[in-house]
């Protein structure tokens, strides 16, 4: 039996519908109201409208308007009349399926059913307004229609506000430093292709983050891992490894770690700077995780304001959204023209709206609005608590990042993603994230993005899944 759908009250609904506009039909006013709100996520499919009576009351229209107003919603697709709820908004086609973050453990079985909850997946949804923000970058486009529209580097008014970020942190940088890519990956395989030759050393810290590393393996190099504990980068160990191996560069997280969740300061970052330099190493720092602090903005300067050979990756994917599909590659001045050179082996640049949507929410926050950073904060909190309590579960609680790394009392963690998945949850065990694809069964990834109530549904299979291997 269907659930009935749960009923937005309306006095919640007059707040969020703000002041009403006086040189527009009360009934249009009120649609597009409800409309915005459905497109901005803030009113989500399912849910059911006030009735028209409690809805008359709160906004003091009359009857007739807001049946008007139900009416054209209904029309356009954005609700549906259904019995016993009223007017249901709907998002026209439905919910599209997938979405999720790809990680390459396919060949482990693992594969998202309908109805199944994902956890292998680390990224948060897309803001509030953010439809509004591609309303607005629309009514910019003309002035680059008449055009070709390539812009192999970046356009111009985004590469400007991301070597603003940079300069905001600390950073002096030039928008000629700045190169567009099609996200963070194709900014890590674009520096690989500018500078490594194959059969190049890289290294990296295991674990890490699995499709970079598989991106560099693509590249024709040699990786070689360092280990990273639970607590952050020992850079005893990286300045050893960078001597024994002669690496050529080495990929580098020190914000937020995926999946540890450790955060180096100022002092790890001008000593790891001050190793790469020594070895003759360069580095290539990945910052997709660089705004996602959940506590407190961190006092930390980019990796590379301490060395002149440091590559600085960017992403919008976990900082705005997925779905815009753009990252960045800040490049030291004297690597800049070699960097474009290689960018345009891969392709001729990135479609042009989403990059003058990101320009306009780079403009408005560099990271996490409020409303996302809150609700990972309180499922951070919730999940560590509930999770905590499974017997000999060891997690430190990261101050940001997406997701908790879990170590466990035994080496079980491939196990435990098998049982969860038989019962609709899909977790990515610890060896997904080594970089020599083995080890690191007593550790597992669990991210805290998926929206509460996934969390809620999830956390009882974990549960029982790990009390069933755990006999």
């Amino acid at each position: 039996m269907t659930p009935p759908a749960r009923r937005l009250p309306a006095a919640r609904l007059r707040s969020m519908l703000g002041a009403p506009d006086a040189d527009r039909p009360a009934y249009a006013w009120l649609a597009d109201g409800i409309r915005q709100l459905v497109a901005n996520g803030r009113v989500m499919h399912g849910t059911a409208l006030p009735s028209e009576r409690d809805l008359v009351a709160a906004v003091g229209l009359s009857r007739t308007t807001v049946s008007r107003a139900y009416a054209e919603l209904r029309d356009r697709g954005f609700a549906s009349a259904k019995v016993g709820s009223g007017t249901v908004v709907r998002v026209p086609g439905g919910p599209a399926s997938g979405g999720a973050e790809p990680l390459p453990i396919g060949a482990r079985g693992l594969a998202a059913d309908e109805g199944s909850i994902d956890l292998t997946c680390a990224a948060p949804a897309a803001p509030l307004g953010l439809a509004d923000e591609y309303a607005t970058a629309l009514d910019q486009l003309p002035a680059y229609i008449g055009g070709m529209g390539y812009y192999p580097l970046g356009v111009p008014a985004l590469r400007e506000a991301i070597a603003n970020h940079y300069s905001g942190r600390g950073l002096p940088t030039d928008p000629g430093q700045v190169i567009v890519t099609a996200g963070a990956l194709a900014g890590i395989a674009t520096v690989a292709r500018a500078i490594l030759g194959r059969g190049a050393t890289v290294l990296a810290e295991s674990p890490s983050y699995p499709n970079s590393v598989l991106s560099l393996r693509r590249q024709g190099v040699r990786m070689a891992p360092v280990p990273i504990g639970p607590d952050g980068t020992d850079l005893d160990v990286v300045g050893h490894a960078l001597r024994a191996t002669g690496a050529a560069a080495m990929l580098c997280l020190p914000d937020f770690h995926n999946p540890t969740g450790t955060l180096l300061g100022n002092a790890g970052r001008e000593r790891w700077a001050h190793e790469l330099q020594a070895a003759g190493t360069v580095g290539i720092v990945d910052e997709t995780s660089a705004a996602l602090w959940l506590d407190q903005a961190p006092d930390v300067l980019p990796m590379a304001a301490f060395g002149d050979r440091v590559f600085t990756v960017g992403s919008s994917s976990k900082s705005h959204w997925g779905g815009l599909r753009l990252g960045w590659i800040r490049a030291p001045r004297s690597e800049a023209a070699g960097v474009a050179q290689a960018r345009m082996t891969l392709d001729l640049g990135v479609p042009l709206l989403e990059q003058l949507v990101l320009a306009r929410l780079l403009e408005r926050s560099s990271g996490l609005v409020p409303e996302t950073r809150e609700r990972l904060r309180a499922n951070r909190d919730w999940l560590h608590a509930g999770l905590s309590r499974l017997p000999g579960w060891s997690i430190r609680r990261p101050a940001g990042g997406l997701s908790l790394w879990c170590n466990l009392p035994s080496a079980s963690s491939t196990a435990l993603a098998a049982e969860t998945a038989r019962h609709g949850v899909l977790l990515a065990p610890g060896s997904t994230f080594a970089v020599e694809d083995h080890g690191l069964e007593r550790w597992i990834r669990v991210p805290y993005a998926l929206p509460r109530d996934d969390l809620e549904r999830a956390l009882p299979v974990i549960t029982s899944a790990w009390e069933r291997i755990a006999r």
